[in-house]
Formats: structure tokens, C-alpha cells, sequence
């Protein structure tokens, strides 16, 4: 997700400067270190899928390492910023027979497996193959550690023990706890993201977080302003870094445990060789650790030590010519643009009766709904009903959500729900956004999935989207083929750090990291 590539120097790990974003796309590049508590929210979205990406820095087990582990759930990076290994095996580069290789050959074969061993692990066999020199020294799995427990690795610690004052950064740059409820702040958070945050590898999509969304994303009940910590310049004051968590109670095998999620962790792209990522990593650990949780959740789509569950994101095109158009898609062989479009067309307006936008009088009912529903999978978020009221009021340009009512006894039978996430079209004569909305928390009672899904469909291609997506954890794979929704490029890997359990399938997984 790198617009921009860097120099690859050793490093035992890949930090990513951006890119934290939970669970977005199909192929996210992030790396998320917890202790204390996008994504990502870091994923790495290619053109068939939304925009996501972002460089990655890598930094030695020594910057990365520290007394207080960190914690944080990527929301998504992609394309790391480490320089690419030239196409073709480094045996190519050798001389032909009966030739010696000059000096500069063998550098080059030298460098060219130096390079290919910096490259992150995107399946578990590359993993197992890995020298994870950072993540050994963390409270998580091994790759081949076969798991029969459910509970924490390392024991909670005495508030005593924990670090009291920040971190050191480098000169010249100072912490700031960001104020989101100031306006500036908040724009100023918005820059950062929107010019610095996860990209595809081709730099022509990018997130475009919404100032009202990332209140949204940031203020949940419980939310610490703490744990909104940005790194500014001392001299000119500009907010250069960020890294932010959330709380969380998940219920992991049917144990509950307070957890964080860490999301947008976003360093300004001319200060990458700054090494601030681990630092920032660090600080927001010793902060939520301070607070007494010390398990996270996160999300990443690159292998880490050791994925609780890898699941894979599919897309539904809404609007095909413009996403043909923007190269965010294509053509398929033998398909003109005229029956695409007819191969992705909706009906003008939902079909099942009592579908509808939910409303203040049904949040009661359908918080119950959805807590039932979410008692049948292993990793499953457990809200209280003001979390739910949060998460689940409809905001435009935020969150959707829709409910059946039953017309003949007034009951929610079923509910749909998906939140918007654009993407900015980075050259493009014409258009300037990819509008997607991504599939939350679906629940089907009474209503068979293909009518709800259809008609979550047909509403947010009423509400002007190009593009609906969703992983295919929950019960979505009964309704991901048959409404034509295509497979994307990647997965995304489901990590939980300071806590062992047996691993599960994608249908197991009940929870949605934004």
C-alpha cells in the first residue's frame, strides 16, 4: 500500500508506519504488536477491491522491542515500503555454464535473497519458514504450536510494574494527546490520514476517512482521549504521527475478556526512517496497560505468529461502469460493458415486506436479536445496549442499518447493517471517489439470506454506493456466490495477542474490526 518505496535495510520485523485499519480488505499488509490492548483497520486493497495500502517501515528487534509490549489491531496496510526483489529467482541472475560469476552477479544474487527474506509471510507455509525475531520476544503463539487451551500466555501486571512515563522520541518531535472534539484537531487527524494512510500498490486508491467517521470509529462508550496519541514537530507544531485504541469485551470459546483494538497508526510519509512506528506502538501500549487490559484483537494480511483465523473479503459491484472505468475492476473475457451492467443490476426497491431503516424504538429489540444470534460462533464482540446504540444508529455517510419487522405481529425478525468507507480515486480525469460500504452485522430469522442480502444491496446502490463488501466469516458464505459477489486477492488473518486458543474456520468468527 506504499506510493513510495524505501530502501530495505535488516530488519527482525516489518512495523508499519500506516495502514492500521481493521479488517478492510482482502489483502491488508500490517503488523500490529499488542501488550496494552483498521488492522488493520491495515489491509491492502487491490484494484477489484477498495482502496487500501500504506508503506511499511522496517525497524531492527532492538527499536521494536521494549519493556512494555504493544498492542494494536491493523485495520490494513498493503505493499509494504520495503524494496521489492527484482522479478525472477535469484538462480536467474547466475552466469551460464562453463562461466564464472563476476563480483557484481554475486551481489546481486546476495541482495536479491537479502530482499526476498525482508518480505512479509502471506501464507502460514511462508510463515512456518520465517524468522519472527520481534514476535518471539511477544505474549503470542508460534506458528507451530499446536493449541488445546483457552487463556491468557502471560499474567496480568501489577500497575507498579508498568512504565509511568512516555516513551523517548526521536529529537525534535513531542506527543500530543489529539482533542477530537476540537475541530482543528480533528482536521488536522483527517490530513494525516488522508495523504499518509493505506493506499493499493499501484497509488491509485486511497482511504478517505470522514472526519465524522473517525469520531465515529474513535469515541465508543469507554473511550479514553489517552488513547488518541498523536506525535507532532516540535518547531512548526504539524501532527505527524497517530495511533489510537478502543475498548472492547469479546468472547473468545465462550470466555469473556476486555480487550482493545488499536487502529489508524499513520506516520508522515518523508519521516518513515524516523523509526517512529515502534515508538508510537510502545506508548500506546504503556497506556492502555495503565488501564489494566492487557489483551488485544486485531486483523492484518500478512502471516503473523499465529493467526486465530484467516478469512478473505468478496466484492459486489453496484456501479460496474464506473468501476471499470477507475480500474478498480474489469471486464471479464467475453463481456461487454452493456452486460455487465445487466449482469449486476437490482430491482428499483427492496422486496421484502417490513424491510426498513431501524429506529430508535427498535435498538432494544434488536440489540437482543443480534446478542442471540452471536452466541452461536468462538470470537464474537459482546455489547452493552449504549455500545449497540452507538455502532448501530444510522449517521449518513457513516453506518446503515436496516431491520425486518414482521407486519403481521410487529416483531424484528432480521436486520442488515454496513458501514461507508470511500476510497479516493487518485488519477482520474473524471472520477474523484469509490464509495463502498462494507457488511457489518447481518442477522437472518425469518427472511432467507439472499432476499436480505439482495435488499441490503438494493438500498445501498440506492444510497449512491459503487461497491458492497464482505469477508466471508458469520453465515455469509451461503450468500456470497449466488448474488454475485467476487472473491478477492488476499485474506485477512484474525490475531489475538497475550491470549492461546484453538484456532477456528471463517464461519466461526463473529466479529467485524472497522
Amino acid at each position: 500500500m506504499a506510493d513510495q518505496q524505501q530502501t530495505a535495510v535488516p530488519a527482525a520485523e516489518h512495523l508499519p508506519e500506516d495502514g492500521l485499519k481493521n479488517g478492510e480488505s482482502s489483502a491488508t499488509e500490517t503488523e500490529a504488536t499488542g501488550g496494552g490492548g483498521k488492522a488493520a483497520k491495515a489491509k491492502k486493497k487491490k484494484k477489484n477491491k477498495a482502496a487500501a495500502g500504506g508503506q511499511q517501515s522496517e525497524v531492527s528487534a532492538e527499536a521494536a522491542r521494549g519493556t512494555d509490549s504493544a498492542v494494536f489491531s491493523t485495520a490494513t496496510t498493503a505493499a509494504g515500503g520495503q524494496e521489492q526483489a527484482p522479478s525472477g529467482s535469484a538462480v536467474s541472475a547466475l552466469p551460464g555454464a562453463g562461466q564464472l560469476p563476476s563480483q557484481d552477479m554475486l551481489m546481486n544474487v546476495i541482495e536479491q535473497l537479502k530482499l526476498s527474506s525482508l518480505k512479509p509471510a502471506k501464507t502460514p507455509e511462508e510463515a512456518l519458514n520465517k524468522s519472527f525475531k520481534f514476535w518471539s520476544t511477544q505474549p503470542v503463539p508460534r506458528m507451530d504450536e499446536k493449541i488445546a487451551v483457552n487463556e491468557p500466555i502471560e499474567a496480568d501486571k501489577a500497575i507498579s510494574e508498568i512504565r509511568a512515563e512516555p516513551y523517548t522520541l526521536p529529537e525534535g518531535f513531542t506527543w500530543d494527546t489529539m482533542n477530537l472534539e476540537d475541530p482543528l484537531q480533528l482536521k488536522e487527524l483527517y490530513t494525516l490520514l488522508n495523504e499518509n494512510y493505506v493506499e493499493d500498490d499501484d497509488a491509485m486508491f486511497r482511504f478517505d476517512y470522514q472526519p465524522n467517521f473517525l469520531k465515529w470509529a474513535l469515541q465508543p462508550p469507554g473511550w479514553r482521549a489517552e488513547w488518541h496519541c498523536g506525535v507532532r514537530v516540535v518547531k512548526s507544531g504539524r501532527l505527524v504521527g497517530f495511533i489510537s485504541a478502543i475498548p472492547g469485551t469479546l468472547n473468545v470459546h465462550k470466555k469473556t475478556q476486555k480487550m482493545v483494538e488499536i487502529n489508524f497508526l499513520c506516520v508522515h510519509k518523508k519521516l518513515r526512517s524516523k523509526r517512529l512506528a515502534p515508538v508510537l506502538i510502545r506508548e500506546i501500549t504503556r497506556r492502555v496497560n495503565l488501564t489494566g487490559i492487557f489483551q488485544a484483537v486485531y486483523t492484518a494480511g500478512v502471516v503473523l505468529p499465529k493467526p486465530v483465523s484467516s478469512c478473505r473479503y468478496w466484492h459486489r459491484s453496484l456501479n460496474p461502469k464506473k468501476l471499470v472505468e477507475v480500474k478498480f475492476s474489469h471486464l471479464s473475457r467475453n463481456m461487454t460493458m452493456q452486460r455487465t451492467i445487466k449482469l449486476y443490476k437490482l430491482p428499483d426497491v427492496p422486496k421484502t415486506a417490513g424491510f426498513r431503516k431501524i429506529r430508535e424504538s427498535d435498538l432494544k429489540a434488536t440489540h437482543r436479536l443480534l446478542e442471540r444470534y452471536l452466541a452461536g460462533f468462538n470470537l464474537t464482540p459482546m455489547f452493552d445496549e449504549d455500545e449497540f446504540r452507538h455502532w448501530f444508529s444510522p449517521q449518513d455517510g457513516i453506518i446503515d442499518c436496516f431491520v425486518v419487522e414482521d407486519p403481521a405481529t410487529g416483531e424484528i425478525t432480521d436486520m442488515v447493517s454496513y458501514y461507508t468507507l470511500p476510497s479516493t480515486v487518485m488519477h482520474h480525469a473524471v472520477h474523484k471517489c469509490v464509495k463502498a460500504a462494507y457488511s457489518f452485522y447481518n442477522v437472518s430469522t425469518k427472511t432467507p439470506w439472499l432476499d436480505l442480502i439482495n435488499d441490503a444491496l438494493i438500498s445501498a446502490r440506492n444510497l449512491n454506493f459503487d461497491v458492497f463488501n464482505a469477508l466471508d466469516l458469520m453465515e455469509n458464505r451461503k450468500f456470497l456466490v449466488p448474488l454475485k459477489f467476487g472473491i478477492g486477492d488476499g485474506n485477512l488473518q484474525y490475531y489475538l495477542y497475550n491470549w492461546r486458543c484453538p484456532s477456528m474456520q471463517p464461519e466461526d468468527v463473529g466479529l467485524i474490526l472497522l
